[in-house]
């Protein structure tokens, strides 16, 4: 039987026929892949035309297209439907992906044929988007390698296979870890203020494991029940402690040696290509330029949120105290902060939740998107799907013209990974007169339906929702001509703009009308609750910036440096932490060796980029604002500049075509309460 990946997907808008790949497919496809497309860049030096942007750079840009459509699916697999044997082959395949990658830029004949384009640039007659791509292809090899000499090429690759590896490691650790623990409560009392569906979905999963009573586990929906509601301390403490301590323990999913050699061959690579650190050779194509912008960035916030962080902290202290609780611990934060909030607002998610039904949110984002955008969603039922939660839309715009294809995948289960992502199986380009659509997909872990209610989001899950579906419409709303430009491939800290964007439509009585409705009653949300969720969005804020500028520090503090001679992780790490530190440090909880966004994700150097695009996403949503949130004019403004355009041109002239002016820190500020 012949390999489904290899074969032309005769699918509907050929999506990927999920149900007949199997494993053992992947292995040959990838090398299949790998083989076709060195065949095409093989064809590409070996050609006798002298060099130009058409039969070199774009060339470039069009081959491996068929490795690229069997590497997306495996991948996406691997994070949201993995087993096993995938995990194996990712091992397997990922040194060889590396490897290829880097027969492409440590090519001399193939970088001298891009170097005698990129330095006619000026006399080609290009247009922006053509500049752009010559730029990006021009900077992909010289930052990668193609000027070094053999013996440095071959540490190169060295270091990249083994790189490639220590990420899968680093992932597969969390994972596991995160999978292995379970609180399993046998007696009613101990489930002493949880939510009826927490209860409930505990339940369902005790009985999935064939036990008795209810399990809580380190996925989201049940691990933020227990933090948030648990009216007992230890059990608080127990789950706080064990999602703290993954991959932090003296046991074979430990990842502190991991940090440690990511954190290093990150910096050997760095230096070997001329650059300071890691975080040098990142920051080069980043908005923000240099760590010391950052850093001075990060320093900024921190100087402005600090003091409303502290005092927010003693407030909750003293909350405490009268609650018997003389030591706010780690532990404590969210069932404090939750209590707290409803004292002073007489609003909690219990409250909140019934009138944010998982599906009836969805179909909110896809009316928010219809007024926007007049993009419309139709639910499928002839597409493969990987697992039977998935859901599938085909979307088309007023004139019914095909946009794109949407996956939905919103509920924990085993091989799937924690958090939630947008991803996509399938780019956007242009090439002749075809316009070839993308197919992107949004990955969450929300509450699972039980038997008496359907899934209901806390409002934080509203927002999530809302920020991945941004990130969708980037994708979907893609209209470039090479698909490396394409949707959300634009400078790191540019692309959360869109998500966080359109999660202030979450806060506007306009929006919450088109889906906030009581799932029993069919009720509108009351007006004095969205007063409410408005009055309360800047509670416990300043340590909420606090937290997000940790992280940013916490990255720095790995990339921006000479890394190595550090060995212990978690030191170094408290270290870090320092300046933003208030609550007392868990001497058995490690956030390095879980921290998949700047490991073995694509936030290395990178994670300062959230409050970076609050800067921006303040600002943007100011002008709606000015405008009315569901005005067509700067709808289409934010479209056809920013959501249309991706990485075709700098970041920054983009958001002026649509803004008419740079982004001013002084909305974000004023909406965070910091000013």
């Amino acid at each position: 039987m012949p390999n489904p990946l290899l074969q032309n997907f005769n699918t509907p808008f050929s999506t990927a026929p999920f149900s007949k790949i199997k494993n053992k497919h992947f292995k040959p496809a990838i090398e299949k892949g790998i083989a076709l497309a060195k065949a095409e860049i093989d064809a590409l030096v070996a050609s006798k035309e002298t060099p130009n942007f058409q039969n070199t750079i774009e060339a470039l840009e069009f081959s491996g297209e068929k490795l690229d459509r069997i590497t997306s699916i495996f991948f996406n697999l691997n994070s949201a439907e993995t087993n096993k044997e995938i995990q194996k082959i990712a091992q397997e395949v990922s040194p060889l992906l590396a490897e290829f990658g880097n027969d492409i830029t440590l090519n001399e004949a193939l970088f001298s044929k891009i170097k005698q384009v990129y330095t006619k640039k000026e006399k080609l007659n290009l247009n922006t988007e053509q500049t752009s791509l010559l730029e990006k292809r021009y900077k992909s090899f010289s930052r990668n390698g193609a000027n070094l000499n053999e013996q440095d090429k071959t540490i190169l690759r060295k270091v990249d296979k083994e790189l490639a590896t220590l990420k899968l490691q680093f992932s597969e650790n969390i994972l596991a870890e995160t999978q292995a623990y379970e609180l399993h409560l046998t007696k009613k009392e101990e489930l002493d203020g949880l939510p009826k569906a927490a209860i409930e979905a505990a339940s369902q999963i005790a009985k999935q494991k064939e036990k008795e009573g209810w399990v809580f586990t380190l996925d989201f929906p049940s691990y933020y029940a227990i933090m948030t509601y648990s009216e007992h301390r230890h059990l608080r403490e127990q789950m706080n402690k064990a999602y703290g301590k993954r991959s932090f323990q003296n046991n074979e999913q430990n990842n502190e040696l991991n940090v440690l050699k990511i954190a290093k061959l990150r910096y050997q690579r760095a230096r070997l290509l001329g650059y300071e650190t890691h975080a040098h050779f990142v920051l080069e194509e980043r908005m923000a330029e240099t760590p010391e912008k950052v850093q001075s960035f990060l320093q900024d916030l921190l100087d402005k949120a600090l003091p409303a962080a502290k005092r927010e902290f003693t407030e909750l202290q003293e909350f405490a105290k009268k609650d018997g609780v003389s030591d706010l611990q780690l532990w404590d934060a969210s069932y404090y902060s939750e209590k707290l909030k409803k004292q002073r607002f007489n609003l909690d998610d219990e409250l909140l939740k019934p009138y944010f039904q998982t599906d009836k949110v969805l179909k909110g984002a896809f009316k928010i998107a219809a007024n926007l955008y007049d993009l419309h969603f139709e639910l499928l039922q002839t597409v493969d799907t990987y697992h039977k939660d998935v859901q599938v839309y085909k979307v088309t715009d007023n004139e019914g013209n095909f946009i794109a294809i949407f996956y939905a995948d919103f509920f924990p289960r085993e091989g799937k990974r924690n958090g939630a992502w947008m991803t996509s199986y399938k780019g956007q380009w242009k090439k002749g007169d075809k316009n070839s659509r993308p197919h992107i997909s949004i990955v969450c872990n929300f509450t699972k339906p039980t038997k008496t209610t359907p899934s209901l989001l806390t409002f934080r899950e509203v927002t999530t929702l809302l920020h991945e579906f941004g990130h969708a419409l980037h994708g979907m709303l893609a209209n470039t001509t090479y698909p490396s430009l394409s949707g959300t491939s634009v400078y790191w800290d540019f692309v959360e703009l869109p998500s966080q964007l359109l999660e202030n439509w979450g806060y506007e009585q306009e929006a919450l009308a088109l889906f906030a409705t009581h799932y029993q009653t069919d009720e509108l949300i009351p007006q004095e609750y969205v007063q409410k969720i408005k009055e309360s969005a800047n509670f416990m804020e300043g340590m909420a910036s606090i937290r997000q500028l940790s992280f940013g520090l916490l990255d720095l503090a790995w990339h921006g440096t000479n890394p190595t001679e550090i060995s212990d992780v978690k030191a170094y790490e408290k270290k870090a932490f320092e300046s933003t530190q208030l609550y007392p440090d868990v001497i058995t909880s490690c956030q390095s060796t879980a921290f998949s966004h700047i490991f073995p994700g694509g936030y290395s150097s990178g994670y300062y980029s959230y409050k970076w695009a609050e800067v921006l996403d303040a600002d943007a949503f100011e002008f709606f604002q000015e405008k009315g949130i569901f005005n067509k004019e700067v709808a289409q403004l934010f479209k056809d500049n920013i959501l249309s355009k991706g990485g075709t041109d700098k970041p920054m002239t983009l958001y002026k075509k649509f803004r008419g002016k740079e982004p001013s820190v002084d909305a974000l500020l004023k909406r965070a309460g910091l000013n």
